[in-house]
C-alpha cells in the first residue's frame, strides 16, 4: 500500500458511517458503492483528502478514510482461519521483522500473516511464501494483489515435506496442520 494524502484511483478506501458500519473497496473511476444509507459514486471520492465527510445521495453522512492494514485483515476474504493483527504484531516484535528483510513463511492460508510480513519487510524486502493448496493459494495471492504488496511476495506451490528452494532467509515463519 503507499500511502497519499488524498483518494486516487486504484487505491483501497473504506467508508464508515455514523454507526460504524463499513465498506473497504477498490476506487474505480466509474465506479460506485452501494449501501442501505444510499448510493456514493467513486468519481466524487477520487481526489478528496483521507478524513473528509461524504454524503450518499440520500444524505447519509460517511468518512472517507484510508483503511489500517488492521481494516484490511480483518475484512479479508477467507477459508481458512487467519491470524489477527494482535496476534501478528506480537509475532512481528518477536521474530524482529524488519525492512529489506527476506521472510520464509510456509502455509500461506487466506493471506493475512503473508499481507503484515509484505508491509512490514517493505519494498525492499521479499516475503516467499510456500502453500500446497493450489485453491487456497490462489485465494491469498488475490488478496495480496488487492493490497498492491504483490511485488514483494514469491509464492511457492509445494507441500514443505519436499523441502524448499531457498537456503538463506532472516526469519522462518510456519503456520500449518
Amino acid at each position: 500500500m503507499i500511502y497519499s494524502s488524498t483518494a486516487r484511483e486504484g487505491d483501497l478506501a473504506q467508508l464508515v458511517g455514523l454507526t460504524h458500519k463499513h465498506f473497504i473497496f477498490s476506487l474505480k473511476a466509474g465506479g460506485d458503492v452501494q449501501s442501505h444509507r444510499g448510493v456514493l459514486k467513486h468519481d466524487d471520492l477520487i481526489g478528496k483528502p483521507w478524513g473528509s465527510q461524504v454524503f450518499s445521495h440520500m444524505g447519509a453522512p460517511f468518512f472517507l478514510l484510508q483503511p489500517s492494514i488492521a481494516d484490511i485483515l480483518n475484512d479479508l476474504p477467507r477459508t481458512t482461519q487467519i491470524l489477527y493483527p494482535k496476534d501478528i504484531g506480537y509475532i512481528l516484535v518477536m521474530m524482529g521483522i524488519a525492512p529489506g528483510q527476506c521472510v520464509m513463511e510456509a502455509g500461506t492460508g487466506s493471506g493475512s500473516m503473508t499481507i503484515a510480513l509484505a508491509t512490514t519487510v517493505g519494498a525492499e524486502g521479499r516475503v516467499i511464501s510456500y502453500e500446497q493448496k493450489q485453491d487456497t493459494q490462489n485465494l491469498a495471492r488475490k488478496n495480496v494483489e488487492r493490497v498492491g504488496l504483490a511485488s514483494r511476495v514469491d509464492f511457492k506451490l509445494r507441500d514443505i515435506q519436499d523441502g524448499f528452494d531457498e537456503a538463506d532467509a532472516d526469519a522462518f515463519f510456519i503456520d500449518v496442520q
